[in-house]
Formats: structure tokens, sequence, C-alpha cells
């Protein structure tokens, strides 16, 4: 198994180099470091001496990959690339173009973003799954049939409506709940109900229709036939076989979303005013604060990886035919 992990790690580093060189490239290359000191100063008569002093502030005046001018390993650690990008692999995202530590807020930010992420994650997936069992259950009834058109419906809808609604009728009209904030302690709860109520009811469409689907595929197999000759119920073939025979898709759309939940909704708290890694993130874009958008596109490719890895390693725990292989 410690070699299995290993070489996933190794086949994922060649990935994790791909995505910054992309984004070093996008950055540095495309917008170059001129392009930025402009529309940082946001002023179109800016002298020159202004745009040279905001690169040397920041390191943008060395040259991309290869510093000439420097001797020994210099050359290659001297430059743009090494100092914005290289160093990202060491978890050192450095300083924003504002001058914060976006280590330090990370951490902060990280917290809220999971208060709201984990109660989401874990509601939305009971709910969905078994809604999704009960209607495989009561499959070619007027349950069935009026299932799948509420769900194609609610998968229709915006989340800006769902967003917009929700403040409305929860925060406005009914006053349960403040529209946006967030404070901790035992206040979060009531600042963070109606995001995670906003956020279950708006996956619960796709989710619920997804998780049908993948169950009558397997209900028509032949351990399910098996099954029901040998006298089983139609409730413990569906919670006894067919649920654990689909924990292999299961878990390639849950364990692949974990890591990801420290990332946090980007829509959701900055409709709900979540001081979480989300809103952090379109703070960045919107202040074009290009330190903090690199150091985010960087932990976001690394964490999404890592869930890909995690749900390898949770097929062997879930099907013995991986661990044979």
């Amino acid at each position: 198994m410690s070699a299995y992990i290993a070489r996933r790690v190794l086949y994922a580093l060649p990935i994790l180099l791909g995505v910054n060189v992309i984004t070093f490239f996008l950055f540095f290359v495309v917008n170059s470091p001129d392009d930025m000191a402009r529309l940082h100063l946001g002023n179109k008569h800016v002298t020159a001496q202004a745009v040279e002093n905001w690169k040397a502030e920041r390191g943008y005046d060395k040259p991309l990959l290869w510093n000439a001018e420097q001797h020994g390993v210099q050359r290659v650690t001297d430059t743009i690339f090494y100092r914005n990008t290289v160093k990202l692999f060491l978890f050192k995202f450095g300083q924003s173009d504002s001058g914060r530590d976006i280590a330090f807020d990370i951490s902060q930010r990280m917290v809220p973003s999971l208060v709201v992420t984990l109660p989401v994650f874990v509601l939305e997936l009971l709910l969905t799954i078994t809604l999704a069992l009960s209607i495989a259950l009561l499959r070619g009834t007027y349950f069935d049939t009026w299932a799948v058109i509420v769900c194609v419906a609610m998968m229709s809808i915006s989340l800006l409506f769902y967003i917009i609604g929700g403040q409305f009728l929860m925060g406005k009209l009914l006053r349960l709940v403040p529209i946006s904030g967030f404070d901790g302690g035992s206040a979060v709860v009531k600042f963070i109900a109606l995001p995670v109520l906003v956020s279950v009811v708006a996956g619960l469409g796709f989710g619920t229709r997804w998780y049908r689907t993948l169950f009558l595929e397997e209900i028509q197999r032949d351990y399910v036939r098996t099954a029901r000759a040998k006298g089983l119920s139609e409730r413990g073939v569906l919670f006894k076989h067919v649920l654990r025979n689909a924990l292999i898709p299961i878990l390639t759309g849950v364990v692949v979303i974990l890591p990801t939940l420290f990332i946090g909704n980007l829509i959701i708290e900055a409709f709900f005013g979540i001081p979480g890694l989300g809103s952090y993130t379109i703070e960045a874009i919107q202040s074009q604060d290009f330190a903090i958008v690199r150091a985010m596109v960087f932990l976001g490719s690394l964490l999404y990886i890592a869930g890909l890895i995690l749900t390898d390693i949770s097929y062997t725990l879930a099907d013995p035919r991986v661990r044979l292989t």
C-alpha cells in the first residue's frame, strides 16, 4: 500500500508543476509585471518610476526564468519563477501585493469555510442517498415520476435564485436568521443556518437524481436477481446489497470533494459575508492581488490531487477486488 501511495504522489507532482507553470505563464507572460503595476496603481497617468518602485517592492523587477547577472544557483533562484512558483511547493506563500502574510490569512479563513462546508457536505450526502434509495424502492410509481420531475426542476434553477429567495424569505420576511455576516462562538449557528440550508437545497436535485440513476443501474445486475430468488425482501436488497456495491461510484464523488471543503464556496461566502477562503479569493480577484490568487490556485489544485489519491485509496477499502489486484 505504501508503495502504491508513493507512486500516486510521484504521478501527481508533474501535474501540480504543470498547473503552476500555466498559472505563471498567465500571470507573468500574458499579463506582464508592468501591466500588473498599472492595474494595481489604478492611474492612467502613472509614471514609469512608480511602476518600477511597485515592481521592486514585490520582487517583480527580477528576470522571469534566468538571471544572467547572478552567478551559480542564484541565476535560477533570483528570478520571478522561483520566488513566486517554486516556493509554493514548500508552502511558502509569501506576502500579498497589499503586504499581508498569505499563509496567516489562509489559516484564519480556513475555519469559517469548514464551518459552512462540512455541515453542507454531511447533510446533502445523507439526504440525497436516503431520498434516492426511497425513490429506487418505489420505482415505476407516481412517486418516482414526480420525484424525477422535482429533481430536474431543482437542477434547472440557478444557485443565485436560492440565495436571494432564502435571504428574502428567511431573513427579511420571517426574520429567523441574519441575511449575512459571521460571528464566532455559539452565535455562529444563526449565521451559518441560512447558507447551509440554501446550499443543501440547491444541491438536492442533482445529487438525488444522480444517486437514483446509480442505484437503478445496480438493481438490474445479476446478483440482485439472485438475492431476490433467495427470498430477500426488496428493502433488504437495496440496503444490504445495492448500497454496498454502489460504494465505488459514491466514493468517487465523495472522497474527492473532502479536501476541497477547505477552499469553501466562492458564491455562498460572497453573498452571505462569510470570511472564508472563497470570499478571500473573490476579494483578491476584485482587488487584483495576483499573489493571493496564485496561492489559492496552487492550494486548490493540490487539494484536488490529494482528493484523487484519497479516492484511489478508498477503493481498496470498499472493493476487495482492488486489494487483490
